[in-house]
């Protein structure tokens, strides 16, 4: 299949086009974002092709992935295909509802012609999609083998402009335990806080390229996802899967992605930071958590099930 997706989530799409199709990339001149095209920080296969917004209609996509509200007006005015009328749509929702948590009514929510794929039942459960079809399909993600170490006595956090996001991405929480035990934190626009905590200066590193994130995060005795409100981390599951054991607020689909054995979850951040603290003083209790954390990541978030269930779909779509 041809299958035109735009470049919105640069993790979640690494995944997508490790696919048998062809994904049709759009691509403008500024690469800004309605066309970003191929990816600069991560590999991605020759499959994977940039199309100016011109050449898309004579492209033929057999279906088009949506992301955002708009690229269903963006692909009528680029090629004048109507989304689930002239050409097959699925509508991927990674994200949590942005309004009242169990209210707000979905964009498609009025479409019976595009179904709405979720990347996690939390999300399914809080979003009102409406006449929408909707099913789940759970991340998945590449195995870059158990890379963990643990060998600096910090704790990880990878979390995107942390000072703009506030309290959704937990960022009084980052700073709550940065308090108290060593922290590192990772991703863009994370150099603001070194205004806020002075103890994270020269322990945040802004824009890592994901081809080094892992082996950089594997080296921390444990991570931290201090998130509030988000579907389900992408760099979370990655943390997992290299071995990390993990320290979690209770909230949105973290309970059902780290089992007991893969780490502490709750919803009270003292009991993280105590954990943490536990960790640091003994790196064989982080090892073994961080084992059983691999395990259940590559059962669960396996690249291979990830693709077949998007073949599934695509192929249902396209019918």
């Amino acid at each position: 299949m041809r299958v035109l997706v735009w470049h919105v989530h640069g993790s979640w799409q690494t995944s997508f086009v490790a696919g048998p199709d062809e994904y049709l990339i759009p691509v403008v001149p500024d690469r800004g974002p309605d066309g970003r095209g191929r990816a600069r920080t991560w590999t991605w296969p020759a499959s994977a092709r940039e199309v100016a917004p011109e050449d898309l209609r004579d492209a033929e996509p057999d279906v088009v992935v949506l992301q955002r509200p708009h690229e269903i007006e963006l692909l009528e005015r680029w090629t004048g295909l109507r989304a689930g009328v002239d050409v097959p749509a699925v509508y991927v929702e990674h994200n949590t509802p942005a309004g009242p948590a169990a209210t707000t009514r979905h964009p498609l929510a009025d479409r019976s012609d595009i179904p709405v794929a979720h990347v996690t039942a939390f999300n399914a459960l809080m979003w009102d999609c409406g006449r929408a079809l909707t099913t789940v399909v759970d991340h998945g993600v590449h195995d870059p083998g158990p890379l963990w170490t643990g060998e600096r006595e910090r704790i990880a956090a990878v979390v995107n402009e942390p000072v703009r996001r506030g309290r959704v991405a937990g960022t009084d929480l980052l700073l709550h335990a940065a308090e108290r035990v060593p922290v590192e934190v990772y991703g863009m626009g994370v150099l603001g806080l070194a205004d806020l905590a002075p103890a994270l200066a020269g322990h945040l590193h802004d824009d890592v390229p994901q081809a080094q994130m892992h082996a950089r995060l594997a080296g921390a005795r444990a991570y931290l996802h201090p998130f509030r409100w988000t579907s389900l981390g992408l760099a979370l599951v990655e943390a997992m899967t290299i071995g990390m054991p993990v320290l979690a607020l209770a909230t949105t689909a973290a309970p059902e992605a780290v089992p007991p054995s893969a780490g502490v979850v709750s919803s009270d951040p003292d009991v993280l930071v105590s954990a943490a603290r536990r960790w640091l003083h003994d790196p064989e209790e982080a090892r073994a958590h961080g084992r059983a954390a691999r395990a259940h990541a590559l059962e669960h978030f396996g690249l291979d099930r990830f693709l077949s269930d998007w073949q599934v779909l695509l192929k249902e779509v396209v019918r």
